[in-house]
């Protein structure tokens, strides 16, 4: 049996403004400056802003704005819509700190550029400087070649057509693992130590040993067992710890923050913090965003179809696309406007709470949330989250993702708390200051922390000794 029922029930609906904002507000500085260039194309209301437009005078300006006729309430105000004191429709993302802004430090020139320009320099055929270039390209980010070399050689007879035996391509690779840094493109930690000892200019005698150890007892090296190649090779206890100590000088990582250099240098800082005297100074990074303006000539050619009395068909529809279009980029600057409205003050509030972190370091940053700021800004918890997430501050400390000024925090026993990221800090230092001889273990790290102040169980040390990259106990021995 069917039935009739009324229910009154509050439901939120984001208006096609509102979600646009959301969008764009989650974007980053070159996200940002893509999604402009794409509205300049879809939207002929809009209009890039030229850089002597940009630096007229505010009375400049007023002229200009005074020159054009007016469109009334009824047909979106323009007037109206430039006094908004929320935006400035004549440079939609540019404030006057801009100019004080110093530029981000250029790209530098990545390890695969340079390792091609040294290989050009060596006698090689043109198969042999394709191979050369084809194992470059594959090395990993720590700069070793793992892949199979003969594979590689019958891919490149197989879709380049090109012609090299296997052992014209180990000669190739030979030739690369002794480019600079010497040791790139190893097959193996082991093969990487082993190049670099023997290019080396090092004592005869203890080059000698090293290599022995490296050759003949490399597991034991890599696990730490030094009694072990001690008694093998009937060394002092002294001319061992020599030995390690000249193997340790090695590089086990030649390509490491080189090989993705390029990656690396794509990312642009959203906010850049300087500090002028005891102040910090925000600002937006984002001087490569085009600043958008409304279009004079389409905006006469709107009051030009308004002062007729006669309109035709085709001016009406003509006059119905440019108010859309009108509305619609009169929304996007607005947008663009509250866009860095809100970002400014959630960097703002981050730069305050977090006020020690820039001062002293990461050691002093404190447990911070996205409600925290939330309640500091008067703005929801979504909203913060969409500004931290992928944007990045450059500061005198360094450049952060913006999630990690945020963290859970313990409380200790005076009832501070303390970030989880300042107790990594700690573990980090307490692992660097242990015994070299006999590195402390996860309970020990526990129970020193604890005499801070700090109660932490041992599996959270382990968690976060592993965050830190940091080996086990038995690993980080040293004679």
């Amino acid at each position: 049996m069917l039935s009739l029922n009324q229910r009154l029930a509050q439901q939120q609906k984001l208006s096609p403004q509102q979600i646009q904002y959301q969008k764009l507000l989650q974007l980053n500085t070159l996200a940002l400056e893509q999604r402009i260039k794409t509205e300049l194309e879809l939207n002929p209301i809009l209009e890039e802003t030229l850089l002597d437009e940009m630096e007229m005078s505010a009375d400049q300006k007023e002229e200009k704005d005074d020159d054009v006729e007016d469109v009334d309430n009824e047909e979106f105000d323009l007037e109206d819509y430039m006094n908004d004191e929320d935006f400035e429709i004549t440079k939609s993302n540019k404030s006057p700190d801009d100019e004080n802004l110093q530029p981000i430090a250029p790209s530098r020139i990545s390890l695969r550029e340079l390792l091609v320009e040294q290989l050009n320099m060596l006698p090689l055929t043109e198969a042999q400087m394709i191979m050369g270039e084809t194992i470059i390209s594959s090395l990993d980010i720590s700069g070793y070649f793992l892949h199979d070399l003969e594979k590689l050689v019958n891919d490149l007879k197989l879709f380049d057509h090109v012609e090299i035996t296997l052992e014209e391509a180990e000669k190739v690779l030979h030739s690369i693992q002794r480019l600079e840094p010497i040791g790139i493109a190893a097959r193996s930690l082991q093969e990487c130590l082993l190049i670099q000892l023997r290019a080396g200019s090092y004592d005869p005698y203890y080059s000698y040993l090293a290599e022995k150890v490296l050759d003949e007892h490399f597991e034991d090296f890599a696990n730490k067992r030094f009694d072990n190649i001690q008694k093998s090779m009937d060394l002092t206890r002294e001319t061992l710890r020599a030995t390690i100590d000249l193997i340790h000088k090695l590089n086990p990582k030649p390509g490491e923050g080189n090989i993705d250099s390029e990656e690396a240098n794509q990312i642009t800082p959203d906010f850049v913090i300087e500090k002028l005297e005891d102040n910090y100074i925000v600002s937006l990074n984002d001087r490569s965003v085009p600043s958008v303006t409304i279009s004079q000539t389409y905006l006469e050619m709107i009051n030009t179809n308004k002062r007729k009395r006669k309109i035709s068909k085709r001016d009406k529809e003509t006059h119905k696309f440019l108010r859309e279009k009108f509305e619609s980029a009169k929304w996007f600057i607005a947008s663009i406007q509250q866009r860095r409205h809100t970002l400014m003050k959630i960097m703002r509030a981050i730069l305050e709470k977090q006020y020690e972190f820039f001062e002293y370091g990461a050691k002093a940053l404190k447990p911070m949330i996205y409600k925290d700021i939330a309640d500091e800004v008067m703005m929801d918890i979504s909203t913060i989250s969409r500004v931290v997430n992928g944007k990045y501050v450059q500061s005198p400390v360094g450049i952060h993702e913006l999630k990690y000024f945020f963290s859970e925090g313990l409380s200790t026993d005076s009832g501070a708390e303390v970030s989880n990221k300042h107790i990594r800090e700690l573990i980090r230092e307490i692992c660097e200051n242990e015994p070299k001889n006999k590195p402390y273990s996860d309970d020990k790290i526990a129970k020193i922390l604890v005499d801070k102040g700090i109660h932490i169980a041992r599996r959270t040390v382990a968690k976060y000794r592993e965050q830190l990259k940091i080996p086990v106990a038995r690993l980080r021995k040293e004679l």
